[in-house]
């Protein structure tokens, strides 16, 4: 969470991963992960206000693929992501790279 300190905002990332899919390589849906990356931004705008949460970036943590990457990253609140083993993989993730 970002700490307010008068004019200066420290930001932090926060990251979403559906721990039900945790080394399945499966991934939620992006409308499922968009759902929960909305609910973490409006959290954390309820919290603090809306203008931090919209400076703070929401990760994804599911797996990414070049595959999945381009539909996860076209969701509103989804603005990156972890990537696990395909960051091993120079094509696939050089794939996932240019869908950001």
């Amino acid at each position: 969470m970002p700490a307010i300190v008068g004019s200066i905002t420290v930001f932090i990332i926060t990251v979403f991963n559906s721990s039900v899919k945790i080394g399945t390589g499966l991934t939620a849906s992006s409308e499922q992960a968009q759902q929960m990356h909305a609910h973490i931004r409006k959290l954390l705008t309820n919290t603090y206000s809306s203008e931090v949460a919209n400076d703070i970036s929401i990760l994804y943590g599911g797996s990414v693929k070049a595959a999945n990457a381009a539909e996860l990253f076209a969701q509103h609140d989804i603005d990156g992501a972890l990537v696990g083993g395909a960051s091993l993989i120079a094509k696939e993730f050089a794939a996932i790279i240019n869908c950001l």
